[in-house]
């Protein structure tokens, strides 16, 4: 069977009408199996994703990775909801892929701050030969600081793939963004499938997956249940699973899209944890719209990673000091070792 096969495998049944006391088994998650999560009584819900966080992650560290745009803006996709999109009128200004240095001094400065992984996003919609070797550098660089290293550069073919794990890449991070069926609705220039290739190519490379996406678009319970779903159904579903809370930003499609319900978006984080027990579950864009208590809720739900520092590639992020205070009135740790973990 090719991975690829694997990718596109069915949602099977899973093995109890009863999702709240199933035993599901990885991979064997239906999408009706997700709803039944979502629609259990709220403290049920966190109640059961605690205890799973607990089982997988005993010393309940929080991982802290800083996110890089190395090349902001000029994307020609047409993303709804980026403001890095060329086609949309946002204050995004395109600007060209970052000097080598400059990269370097952004992450000694991360780490310097407590980040243990070191992300570095480029707004391509895929990247030329000449630009993986480019980024190599950088990876290598970062990579001999100390840090676990995360791109996110768009599609890939195999061999760029490739390329990426000789330099050292251990993350590729390529976001399914929401369910199969709602994709159209947001992204046309892209097809679903390009996106579980890619998934496929950093696999067959050797390298972890770094895969989530964005809720809040419009999308319905349903939806975000088929998403989910399909995460939990990959073959292993990623080492990483960001959530991201939809920023409307002026100038895109989604700039009008009313907020989601905040305890929807603490659902889908303890849903993603029961789903995905072994993945780092990161807290992504929009914790700053999302406050402090729905933030700790998050992290009550099984949430133990996030994004930090104070830029998140085009949208704010919590103030590094604030993340740390929060943390410490929580009594969390954060995650000190940089070796990365794997599902496999």
């Amino acid at each position: 069977m090719s991975q690829s096969q694997v990718l596109e495998k069915p949602l099977i049944q899973a093995k109890s009408a009863s999702v709240a006391k199933a035993s599901v088994s990885e991979g064997d998650w239906t999408v009706a199996g997700v709803e039944a999560l979502f629609a259990l009584p709220f403290n049920d819900l966190l109640f059961r994703a605690q205890e799973v966080h607990r089982a997988y992650f005993p010393e309940g560290d929080v991982e802290l990775a800083t996110l890089l745009s190395i090349k902001t803006g000029g994307c020609p996709e047409d993303c709804g909801y980026c403001p890095q999109a060329a086609r949309y009128n946002t204050d995004v200004k395109a600007n060209k892929l970052m000097d080598l240095e400059e990269v370097l001094e952004a992450a000694k400065a991360a780490k310097a701050a407590g980040s243990n992984r070191f992300c570095m996003g480029a707004a391509w919609r895929e990247p030329k030969d000449r630009d993986i070797e480019k980024v190599s550098a950088m990876i290598r660089g970062v990579k001999a600081l100390g840090l676990e290293t995360c791109a996110t550069l768009g599609m890939l073919e195999p061999e760029q793939a490739k390329a990426l794990q000789g330099a050292g890449l251990d993350f590729y991070n390529h976001n399914l963004d929401t369910s199969e069926d709602f994709y159209r609705s947001v992204i046309k220039t892209r097809d679903y499938q390009d996106r579980l290739d890619t998934i496929s190519h950093v696999r067959a490379a050797g390298m972890s997956v770094c895969c989530g996406g964005i809720v809040g678009m419009g999308e319905s319970r349903e939806q975000r249940a088929a998403f989910i779903a399909r995460l939990a159904n990959l073959s292993p579903y990623p080492e990483s699973v960001p959530i991201n809370h939809l920023v409307p930003v002026a100038g895109t499609p989604l700039a009008d899209q009313p907020p989601m319900d905040p305890l929807e978006f603490v659902r889908t984080i303890a849903v993603a944890r029961i789903t995905m027990p072994k993945a780092r579950v990161r807290l992504s864009a929009g914790r700053q719209e999302l406050g402090r208590a729905v933030q700790a809720m998050c992290f009550q739900a099984g949430a133990n990673s996030i994004f930090y520092g104070d830029q998140l590639l085009t949208t704010g992020n919590p103030e590094a000091e604030e993340d740390r205070a929060l943390l410490a009135e929580l009594g969390l740790k954060t995650k000190q070792h940089v070796k990365a973990e794997v599902t496999v």
